[in-house]
């Protein structure tokens, strides 16, 4: 049986904007009076990297029992399988279409610039270095770029290749997306406005919300750069090495285990573990992160050990961002590997005393690396060189693929592809069960037990009311923040309301606000702070690649490595805040929940879940939809922490508002697409697939009305 849902307008400001009085002389923090609990806002990043450790350290068990090379070639297949979950199948069957743009000649040198397809119509621009004078077919290094604008261009990095082509090695360098001339993101003066790594971020946040690891993306650019190289009759493709440095070592190290025909590979400032990443800097940009990675029972060592017994060279520096003791750790665990297939010789790891940097001593150590495995011996000292300038290197007139040649972006392909899988979803059947199998497993969430402490915190008067403030226990040491608003007078029909505010708790009890309004009717509200909000909104990671407009999406990351999404990590303090809210209530009063911005997905997963727990829900602004977060180039990032990284595969939100609406009195208050925008008509019947069809009652677009609505709704309904 259908609940009967009726339509209130109100005005969602109310909701977040506190009024001309205010209460200053009260003190609603309540983490600030209990100092054992002042890290508090850094136990989420905690928990999420405990996560990592409990499974790091089943792979490192699991690792140290392996001694044959039988067991080791279980072992690398074991990871293959695991990687193709990462990266899915790579495309080498659309035509690459490259074009030679223009060629220089100098210093005994040659270089031709051009680009090609990646995928189709996504260029990638590059160069090909080659010593004019030859003997027969080159060796060749494919060179990946660390995160500079300039790419390959950088005068750091153009010195390290020329000093490859003086050696006698072709060169192939590529520019990353968001690097060189594939930038995406400009101001209206034309320049970049991102950095390197958030042009990295920003995209490919989008990417993971559609179900897939930007990496993927990443690698895919540098197969095809090696499909070229093999259509080039002056490169050997029996001796393709590859090497770069930090993003350029990242790309260089998944390049190397996931294609089969680079023999030499040399990763330099990059490859370290896990453990020492999460205990030090932490993850940083998008292709530096990959769905499930650490749940599938890897580390990054995995990347060096599938391709054993393939010549392998670490390289790196003792003050390096990436743990010099977690490099050292890896190398101790994969020369194990090498040994076992007795090419103990194969794999080395040369260190300097520096910082994130190529060093005399590591350059000459790569290069003589590859003379001695691509066979091309030689004097292996760095030698002088004259950079070219950006100018003279770019492949398009402009200096840009987009503008140039109208290119695919990263943000345009993924829209793309989060297409078929909308096109997939709809073909499924969604029924309360398979909702509900495919939040548990979308979200990771797993029921919280339900922990007894609470902890009284101090009481205070306000007129009509009382202010209770409590801290509940979530897991482990990790205390929620909570304020309880209690009438003087009780009436009947009064509820008790569990009230989310995205900008915190101490936000909403401003005098006049809806909160209050709640309580001076006769109703208990309850104030939480959830992770990320209020006095739980700073985290561990205030510093990274990957902070975007002040969102710590490298929090996000963490999770999506460990296959737990923060959306889990709030439904389970909700499970907690029922829990206390039941214990503290007479007569087990009817819980109705009121959530603000981005907060709202949190609530609407919850209640879809426990339908039974609330009776009512209003939800103001809320996301129309994940596939808006996809479809708009300029999104809000403070959506990302509330979103579930590939649900659009299996549900949408649309999907939980159109379920919860069957079983509570529902509002939802002028939802808003990812770019913080009221959502029109047209919109909404888009995003809720109604075609022509009117909107549903229980959407209000008109937000004129006052909070008198909100309490009608919450008492009467």
């Amino acid at each position: 049986m259908k609940t009967r849902i009726s339509i209130f307008l109100l005005c969602p400001l109310l909701f977040l904007i506190p009024f001309t009085k205010s209460y200053a002389q009260d003190d609603l923090s309540v983490l600030s009076t209990w100092k054992y609990y002042s890290n508090q806002p850094g136990y989420l990043y905690k928990y999420l990297s405990e996560n990592a450790f409990e499974k790091l350290e089943q792979r490192k068990t699991a690792v140290q029992k392996i001694n044959t090379k039988q067991d080791w070639i279980k072992r690398q297949a074991f990871v293959r399988n695991q990687l193709k979950k990462s990266f899915t199948n790579f495309q080498q069957n659309s035509p690459l279409n490259p074009v030679i743009t223009g060629t220089i000649q100098r210093d005994g040198m040659t270089v031709e610039k051009l680009y090609y397809e990646s995928l189709p119509h996504y260029f990638v621009s590059a160069a090909l270095f080659m010593p004019t004078e030859r003997r027969g077919k080159l060796p060749v290094i494919l060179f990946c770029s660390g995160h500079t604008p300039l790419g390959f261009r950088s005068p750091v990095y153009q010195h390290m290749i020329l000093n490859y082509v003086k050696k006698g090695f072709a060169v192939f360098a590529f520019d990353p997306i968001g690097q060189g001339e594939r930038i995406q993101y400009f101001d209206s003066d034309g320049k970049s406005k991102l950095s390197p790594t958030k042009e990295h971020s920003y995209p490919g946040t989008q990417v993971f919300v559609a179900g897939m690891s930007p990496a993927y993306y990443f690698v895919q650019d540098g197969i095809r750069a090696i499909d070229y190289l093999t259509t080039r009759p002056e490169i050997d493709s029996n001796r393709i090495g590859i090497t770069g440095r930090s993003g350029g070592g990242t790309q260089t190290t998944y390049l190397a285990a996931m294609d089969e025909r680079i023999k030499a590979a040399a990763p330099e400032c990059y490859v370290t573990t896990f453990d020492k990443l999460l205990r030090t800097m932490g993850p940083q940009d998008a292709e530096q992160n990959l769905i499930s990675y650490i749940s599938n029972g890897l580390d990054l060592a995995d990347f060096l050990q599938v391709r054993a017994p393939k010549p392998t060279l670490m390289v790196t520096t003792t003050r390096d961002i990436f743990s010099i003791e977690g490099a050292r750790e890896v190398y101790e665990e994969t020369k194990a590997v090498f040994k076992a297939f007795g090419k103990a010789d194969y794999f080395s790891m040369v260190e300097d005393d520096d910082g994130h940097a190529s060093t005399l001593k590591n350059r000459e150590a790569t290069y003589a690396f590859f003379q001695k495995h691509l066979n091309n011996p030689g004097n292996n000292q760095d030698e002088k060189t004259v950079p070219f300038t950006e100018e003279q290197l770019n492949a398009t007139p402009n200096g840009n693929v987009f503008s140039s040649l109208n290119s695919e972006t990263l943000f345009s392909i993924n829209k793309k592809y989060s297409q078929k899988r909308v096109v997939e979803k709809a073909a499924t059947l969604l029924n309360d069960k398979t909702l509900v199998s495919s939040i548990t497993k979308a979200t990771g969430y797993t029921p919280s037990k339900n922990f007894k402490e609470i902890i009284f915190s101090g009481r205070f008067q306000r007129k009509g009311y009382t202010i209770e403030k409590y801290l509940i226990k979530s897991k482990d040491d990790y205390m929620l923040p909570v304020l309880w608003l209690k009438p003087l007078q009780k009436k009947t029909g009064a509820k008790a309301v569990l009230y989310l505010n995205e900008s915190g708790k101490s936000e909403a009890v401003a005098s006049g606000s809806a909160a209050e309004q709640l309580v001076l009717a006769g109703h208990d509200v309850i104030l939480p702070d959830l992770s990320g909000a209020g006095e739980l909104s700073k985290t561990y990671m205030e510093s990274g690649d990957a902070i975007i407009e002040g969102v710590p999406l490298n929090l996000w990351y963490t999770g999506l490595l460990v296959d737990k999404s923060l959306v889990a990590v709030r439904m389970e303090e909700l499970d907690c805040l029922l829990n206390f809210i039941q214990t503290k209530t007479e007569n087990k009063v009817p819980v109705s929940a009121v959530a603000t911005g981005t907060l709202t997905s949190d609530l609407a997963h919850y209640a879809t879940l426990y339908s039974q727990k609330i009776d009512k829900i209003i939800l103001a602004n809320p996301l129309v939809s994940y596939q808006s977060i996809i479809n708009e180039i300029n999104y809000v990032t403070r959506f990302i922490p509330s979103t579930v990284a590939g649900a659009i595969a299996s549900y949408d939100l649309p999907d939980l508002y159109h379920n919860l609406a069957q079983k509570h009195p529902l509002m939802l208050i002028s939802p808003v697409n990812a770019s913080n925008e009221k959502c029109s008509e047209e919109a909404l019947r888009k995003n809720f697939n109604l075609k022509n069809s009117a909107l549903p009652n229980w959407i209000a677009l008109n937000d004129s009305n006052s909070t008198q609505q909100l309490i009608e709704f919450i008492t009467k309904h």
